[in-house]
């Protein structure tokens, strides 16, 4: 797998939670409490933005972390990332697709 691929996926993950969250009738925690706001229309646009900002910036540092490019945790250090084919993701290949694909003018 490639850097951009698994990036990508951690993407479509992103995605997928904040569909999830703010679909309504959706059984999770997270739409389950937005729900239990009762929010006007407009309210529940923001709520979304809140949500997808949440987690841009949690898959976004996670990713970073993993490419050694941000700290987990409070501890900075580069890992090896091993696919089952036996390729290996490192080396800031992962952070330049993260940051195209969660905070790039890049059409995703």
């Amino acid at each position: 797998m490639t850097a951009e691929a698994f990036t990508k996926l951690f993407y479509n993950e992103k995605e997928d939670l904040l569909k999830t969250f703010t679909t309504p009738g959706s059984e999770t925690l997270v739409s389950t409490l937005v729900a239990q706001l009762e929010l006007s229309p407009s309210q529940k646009l923001l709520i979304k933005d809140v949500i997808d900002a949440v987690l841009t910036d949690a898959f976004y540092t996670i990713l970073l972390g993993l490419d050694g490019a941000a700290s987990i945790g409070g501890v900075q250090q580069d890992y090896s990332i091993i696919d089952e084919a036996g390729v290996t993701l490192m080396g800031g290949d992962i952070e330049a697709h993260a940051y195209n694909l969660f905070h790039g003018e890049v059409e995703n």
